[in-house]
């Protein structure tokens, strides 16, 4: 028989909100016991036969995942492995624009992602280094593996508002990207200069004519990100615009394009 919040409340703990477990409440502990697979046994108070009933009970629906919280992060990169594991290395290395290798006799690809190159494997993606990327990057990797086409940039740059269905994203782009870009480096220009030039970007100022700064980065082979910077003056405030090939929606989805955007966003700002 599973034991819900309720029934570790009732049948199994005290009840006395001793706080010695760590939790204000008894049913607070109950909780992350259930959902979340807390040690029972960080209550003093439950006696020694009791507690082993009910840790044999837990481990049951621990393994058939009755009431666990359920762990999105690591559902979602699941699903863009399987989803890129149904097609083979080598074509989507030629896709993509990475180097299909051979290393201990297994296959991998190398991708160039902004300032460092990627090693992906069928079950994982860490840096040349051997860092493990977390598992918000990993799905992102997969999932560009698996949906990303094999046409060219053309050149031609547009901002996220110029793209079909991103009504809803222009907003976020503002509050998590371009807010908080310009909250950093206002009146910091050369601050943001040397932080683009450390994640990988290249100086694009000769192909922009009001911008005081013009960064090109290579999120991918095939998906360029220029990174436009106007920086307060004479009473205007800073102003932050991301371009993006137009070609770039055949590589991303638009929910992936935030999550590049923010992750550009979050690196310059903890370079600076």
């Amino acid at each position: 028989m599973a034991l819900s919040v309720v029934d570790l409340y009732t049948r199994v703990l005290p009840r006395t909100n001793c706080k010695e477990c760590g939790f204000p409440t008894c049913i607070a502990f109950a909780g992350m016991v259930v959902s979340e697979k807390h040690p029972l046994k960080n209550c003093p108070h439950i006696p020694a036969d009791v507690l082993e009933s009910a840790e044999e009970e837990l481990e049951q629906q621990y393994k058939e995942g009755k009431w666990l919280k359920k762990d999105m992060a690591k559902e979602a990169l699941e699903w863009a492995r399987q989803k890129a594991s149904s097609m083979t290395l080598k074509d989507i290395a030629s896709r993509i624009g990475g180097n299909l290798e051979t290393r201990d006799g297994k296959e991998r690809i190398r991708l160039p992602c902004f300032n460092k190159e990627l090693i992906i494997t069928p079950d994982d993606v860490r840096d040349s280094a051997g860092g493990q990327l977390s598992r918000n990057e990993q799905t992102f990797v997969y999932i560009h593996m698996a949906q990303g086409g094999s046409q060219e940039p053309s050149g031609r740059m547009k901002s996220l508002k110029e793209f079909p269905n991103t009504v809803s994203k222009i907003l976020s782009m503002k509050t998590h990207v371009e807010d908080p870009l310009k909250k950093e480096f206002s009146s910091k220009a050369g601050k943001l200069a040397l932080a683009c030039e450390a994640f990988g970007g290249k100086d694009r100022k000769t192909a922009y004519d009001s911008p005081d700064l013009a960064y090109e980065f290579a999120a991918f082979p095939k998906v360029p990100v220029v990174l436009l910077f106007w920086d307060e003056s004479q009473g205007f405030e800073a102003e932050v615009k991301l371009l993006f090939d137009e070609t770039v929606i055949l590589h991303l989805d638009i929910e992936l394009i935030m999550f590049l955007s923010e992750h550009l966003a979050g690196m310059l700002m903890e370079l600076s």
